[in-house]
This record gives C-alpha cells, structure tokens and sequence, in this order.
C-alpha cells in the first residue's frame, strides 16, 4: 500500500466510491445582490439613523415608579393619577341593579383599591403605562 497524503476513497458494497457532496447554492444575499430580506417584522433604520436605542420596559405598579423615561431620556420617578378601572364600573352596575341607584352605585367610583393608576413623565408628560386593578 502506498502512503500518500490523500486517505483513499470509500466504496460502497457493491463497488462504487462515494463522491463529494455537491456545492451549497448561494444565499438569498449573494443571489440577489446584497440586498436583505424584508417583511413587516423587519425593522427599516435609516442609513443616517445609526443603530436603534433599546429601551427595556418597567413593570409600573400602585405607587410611583423610579425609572429612565422612554421619551425625554431622563431618569424620573413617575408621576400618578388614579382613575375608576373596570372593577369600579362593574360594581357600580351591580350595586344599581340591587337597587343602590341613588348614588350609592357611585362608592365604587371613590374607593383606592377600584381605581386604575396611570403614570406619566414629569418633564415631558408622557404617558408611560397603567397598572390596573
């Protein structure tokens, strides 16, 4: 047996070699001239744009929150404001059908823990999320 570089060819049972596997086609890029693909989930920058600011989001809860303002940039606590959430509708409807409708129905409408929160910037009044009841 000779010694050479090259380890000789396989063959299979009934006497073939086996032959390299054929060359991989060109990619989407290289077929259509280094042009990407683009559907609705791909994010279009402007060339002069530069690379996107990625923000991460803060789970905003009852009171105010410390965080980076999405908008301004600025780091901020947030700004509250309580506004009557689903839960106060749904009891004050319940409340008028039992037959609370000479303003009783409207408690729900006063009470905290029925009231949604709704935090904003305070420098530029952005609206930054709501936790809700």
């Amino acid at each position: 047996m000779e010694k050479s570089g090259n380890p000789p060819p396989y063959a299979w049972n009934n006497g073939h070699t086996l032959q390299p596997p054929p060359a991989a086609p060109p990619s989407y890029s290289q077929a259509v001239g280094g042009v990407g693909p683009s559907s609705p989930y791909t994010p279009q920058y402007p060339p002069s744009a530069g690379p996107p600011i990625v923000t991460t989001v803060v789970p905003v809860g009852p009171h105010p929150t410390h965080m980076i303002c999405p908008s301004c940039h600025a780091e901020i606590d947030t700004e509250t404001q309580t506004k009557p959430g689903m839960i106060a509708y749904i009891a004050g409807s319940i409340i008028c059908l039992l037959g609370g409708f000479l303003g009783c129905c409207l408690i729900p409408c006063c009470i905290g823990s029925c009231m949604d929160v709704h935090h904003a910037c305070p420098n530029c009044s952005a609206d930054l999320g709501r936790y809700r009841r």
